[in-house]
């Protein structure tokens, strides 16, 4: 089986590089209002993305005992920009049907579309590696894609796996990707106006890869021909009919002209954005200092936060720091008695 829904019980202990602003969109997304607004404090910041991060990544933390690392995206590869641009479009359409649903009083259809509103800024960003900082959680900041750094620390065996929604982390190389890290979490359906339940889901690359019987080269190309974030796909050319033509003739070069004739001009570059990714080997894994105090100061005084909430993320770093520390004193003391 090449996708496995799994536990999140048996991710117990594991580490994680997580793409973050992948993440933080999710949370951007679906902690609203019924009315599809977004939480914010009384100065207008958005704090959605910063309740969601600090109740997920302290409960995984402290009740599974999960590793994680977040890992930011950086400067997009120029072939991204029409990608950026194509979603900018979709976002302003949507708050235009946003708006005009809230004005019907249509609240089910309102917040249909403003789960497709939601834009990370530089400000939300600095917000959340702040709130990282403070709980002590290590980050990452890539050169580029963070799918393609996560991939790399996975590939370097820093971490077991790459944490994101977006199958791109196997094009990149990851050797396991694991989808909906979540707890209890919920997808919403635009389309449908309706939520369904998440449940992790596991894929090993060599499984995937020996499956289809391709090589990672290959499935880089079976992407290109349907479509990825820096190419346009071939229109009429879907997983199924990729799949075919890869195992027939190995490679986009040796396509039948009339199809090949339709592949991105750009197709080689987009290659190379999969194989020789930009990349950081510089990072730091280690859980930093937990700091009470700006916590408390950052999230209640400055973004309006429950200082009940706060406390609870709190103590299940304190208990978490203390296992650690506890865990670390059992390591000193038997290595002292094997000398």
């Amino acid at each position: 089986m090449v996708k496995r829904t799994i536990r999140l019980e048996d991710l117990r202990g594991k580490s994680f590089a997580v793409d973050a602003n992948n993440t933080l969109y999710q949370f951007l997304s679906l902690i609203r209002a019924p009315d599809g607004t977004p939480l914010k404090d009384s100065d207008g910041n958005i704090t959605s993305h910063l309740a969601g991060l600090m109740f997920r990544s302290t409960r995984l933390i402290h009740d599974y005992e999960m590793d994680l690392v977040l890992v930011f995206d950086g400067e997009p590869p120029q072939l991204k920009k029409q990608e950026i641009v194509k979603r900018r479009e979709l976002r302003e359409k949507a708050i235009l049907e946003w708006e005009k649903a809230l004005k019907a009083g249509d609240y089910a259809t309102a917040f249909s579309k403003a789960v497709m509103t939601s834009r990370l800024t530089r400000s939300m960003v600095d917000d959340a590696q702040r709130l990282l900082e403070l709980l002590g959680i290590p980050f990452v900041q890539a050169p580029s894609e963070a799918e393609a750094q996560a991939a790399y620390m996975a590939m370097r065996g820093d971490v077991w796996a790459t944490s994101s929604r977006d199958y791109d982390s196997l094009l990149f190389g990851t050797l396991r990707l694991v989808r909906y890290v979540t707890i209890g979490g919920r997808e919403f359906l635009p389309t449908k106006g309706i939520s369904t339940p998440l449940r992790p889901e596991l894929i090993h690359l060599n499984n995937l890869l020996a499956h289809h019987k391709l090589t990672r080269e290959q499935l880089i190309d079976l992407a290109i021909l349907i479509g990825t974030d820096f190419n346009e796909g071939v229109r009429g050319i879907g997983p199924k009919t990729a799949l075919k033509l890869l195992k027939k003739h190995g490679r986009i070069e040796n396509l039948p002209i009339e199809i090949r004739s339709k592949v991105s001009q750009d197709y080689e570059e987009v290659r190379k954005i999969f194989l020789q990714p930009k990349v950081t080997p510089n990072y730091n894994l280690k859980y930093g200092d937990l700091h009470v105090e700006g916590l408390y100061n950052f999230l209640c005084d400055q973004r309006d936060f429950s200082k009940d909430r706060v406390k609870t993320a709190i103590r299940r770093m304190e208990r978490f720091y203390l296992g650690r520390r506890q865990v670390g004193l059992e390591k000193w003391f038997m290595s002292g008695r094997e000398s």
